[in-house]
């Protein structure tokens, strides 16, 4: 997909202030992002980036998606050099990989903003900002959602938990589970993680991976996910196997996480918003390139939502 759109934030006066509109100039950005097909939260992203595009005239952008293929994000990357624009925003398809190829556009001269996942540290020189969740935070909050939820039933002594993480590589993955992990012990140190295995941010493969923990282990107290598409994958194998009383805890909250919630069958996660995702990407290259002192770590809160406080939350959109 190669959209050319004329763009800037939705209500951007009131998020960036006026120093983008006092421009004489039209910035142009382009954007790469990760996967756009692969589910809800990367399909509203790029709903709301285009939304919020289309709302002012002083900037240009150029809408790509690398369909999850990193030799296909590299090419794009160097496109978008060759097309000299203004500022690149990049959803890392994986981590490591895009490195060079966002060194090269450091290298001439072209800002970079990573969108949503962090590329390796390795590369964070050629970077001029983060915009998007702290997924380590996001993990230690579902850990702690998990050690609360033990403690009112009480077995926090004895629990026995799986987790199921996103794609090997990708940078959010790697960062929920760590999160997780380290934070779990801290809080609940007699909760047992028995074992990790990826849905690669997939309902029906995280549904196999639960099928397979199921047949493995007798005694399954918890499920961490990635986020909620795979961990209702893992909740439809649980029922499928008439395995009651699990406690499934994601880390990113979608519609079918937040229904599912309501129903009573799924504990909670962490609420994290793809519109406000995708309009800070957006408000942080025209803030750098407005000459903003930006932080590098430019994150957006991401709070706890359960079936106890549900209701504050609007269902999510995707």
């Amino acid at each position: 997909m190669n959209k050319t759109l004329k763009a800037a934030l939705a209500c951007s006066t009131a998020m960036i202030g006026t120093s983008a509109l006092a421009q004489d100039d039209t910035y142009t950005i382009g954007i790469t992002q990760n996967n756009v097909g692969v589910d809800s939260y990367q399909t509203t992203y790029e709903q709301a980036f285009i939304a919020a595009a289309e709302a002012n005239d002083n900037v240009e952008v150029v809408v790509l998606d690398a369909g999850g293929d990193v030799a296909r994000q590299i090419a794009q990357m160097e496109d978008l050099i060759q097309q000299e624009v203004d500022a690149i925003i990049i959803w890392p398809t994986n981590g490591e990989a895009v490195i060079p190829a966002v060194r090269k556009a450091d290298q001439a001269g072209i800002p970079v903003v990573v969108t949503n996942s962090n590329i390796a540290e390795a590369g964070f020189d050629f970077v001029a900002s983060f915009s998007g969740p702290d997924n380590i935070t996001q993990g230690s909050r579902s850990a702690e959602i998990m050690c609360d939820r033990f403690k009112e039933l009480g077995i926090a002594d004895e629990a026995r938990v799986v987790e199921i993480t996103g794609q090997p590589g990708y940078t959010t993955a790697i960062e929920r589970s760590d999160g997780f992990q380290d934070r779990l012990p801290e809080v609940c140190p007699n909760v047992e993680l028995v074992e990790s295995q990826p849905g690669d941010w997939n309902r029906e493969k995280s549904q196999q991976v639960m099928e397979a923990f199921l047949v493995k282990y007798d005694d399954i107290d918890g499920v961490y996910a990635g986020d909620d598409n795979m961990g209702v994958g893992a909740l439809n194998a649980a029922k499928a196997a008439g395995r009651d009383g699990i406690t499934f805890v994601g880390a990113t909250n979608f519609a079918v996480g937040y229904e599912a919630m309501g129903e009573g069958d799924y504990w909670g996660s962490i609420y994290q918003s793809p519109v406000d995702d995708a309009e800070a990407a957006l408000r942080t290259a025209i803030d750098v390139l407005d000459g903003e002192d930006v932080p590098f770590l430019n994150y957006f809160d991401t709070p706890k939502i359960t079936q106890d406080n549900m209701d504050e939350f609007d269902k999510p959109v995707f």
